[in-house]
């Protein structure tokens, strides 16, 4: 496959992950696939048998606490909080998925913008990978200081009745999807050594790009089968975007 053509114009949030399918079928990539794809089987299949086993339970007793005035929105709240659990878990387990997958998706992120842009980032490879674990773990720990705080705040919206049990799951859905965003656009960028914080200032420059990119991801979380296969193709598209969109600006602006 010619190279050049893998370096498209900017495209959709959701371009970048359909980008991400088609770079995940590169037989330069594969190898570096295997990895986090087998930790996200393992993580998400404990997960979602565990998930499905009691999601009915918890969202009777959710419905429970609703005043008996609200009962007439259960037809409407029982899909709302279906999906609520299923982002919630989704995103925890997710984020363990990628805990433990971070190096080798980093690796990742860094063969695909070589195959993007014909250029080496490091040469060590496996020997870089390890020497840059303590970095690479701190990193996600900045990631945990950022979305926790926040992931909080949702959670004490979810408790205040009627108003915050009812807009509480569509600020989740929206928060979850930026999370996304973050969590994957930070492979690339943290290659290059860009902090988190001018990370985030030039994610949010195209917040609705990225926002929409990141609730993709979320939905896709929640599918069986897709839950499997969606990390490594949103490294993938999010890598795509890196060489596209912010590669220029990132670099000029932390140097």
């Amino acid at each position: 496959m010619n190279n050049e053509r893998l370096i498209h114009q900017p495209l959709s949030g959701i371009g970048y992950l359909f980008k991400g399918v088609q770079l995940l079928r590169h037989p330069q990539l594969r190898m570096f696939v295997l990895i986090p794809l087998f930790i996200n089987v393992l993580i998400f299949a404990s997960a979602f048998w565990f998930l499905f086993s009691s999601i009915t339970d918890w969202i009777d007793a959710y419905m429970q606490e609703l005043p008996s005035i609200l009962t007439w929105l259960s037809y409407v709240l029982w899909p709302i909080i279906i999906f609520s659990i299923l982002f919630l878990f989704s995103f925890i387990f997710s984020t363990i998925a990628n805990l433990i997958a971070a190096p080798f998706n980093g690796l990742l992120a860094e063969k695909t913008e070589m195959l993007l842009t014909n250029k080496p980032i490091n040469d060590e490879g496996w020997q870089d990978l390890f020497k840059d674990l303590p970095r690479i773990f701190k990193r996600e720990c900045q990631k945990w200081l950022y979305f926790l705080p926040r992931i909080l705040g949702c959670l004490i919206l979810f408790l205040i009745p009627v108003v915050g049990q009812t807009v509480a799951p569509i600020i989740w859905f929206i928060f979850a999807g930026w999370m996304m965003a973050i969590q994957y656009a930070d492979y690339p960028f943290d290659n290059h050594k860009v902090s988190f914080t001018s990370m985030r200032t030039i994610l949010g420059k195209r917040y609705g790009k990225n926002i929409t990119f990141g609730m993709v991801i979320s939905l896709c979380t929640t599918l069986p089968i897709l839950n499997f296969i969606i990390m490594p193709i949103a490294v993938c598209g999010a890598t795509a975007a890196w060489v596209d969109i912010y590669k220029n600006q990132a670099l000029t602006i932390d140097q």
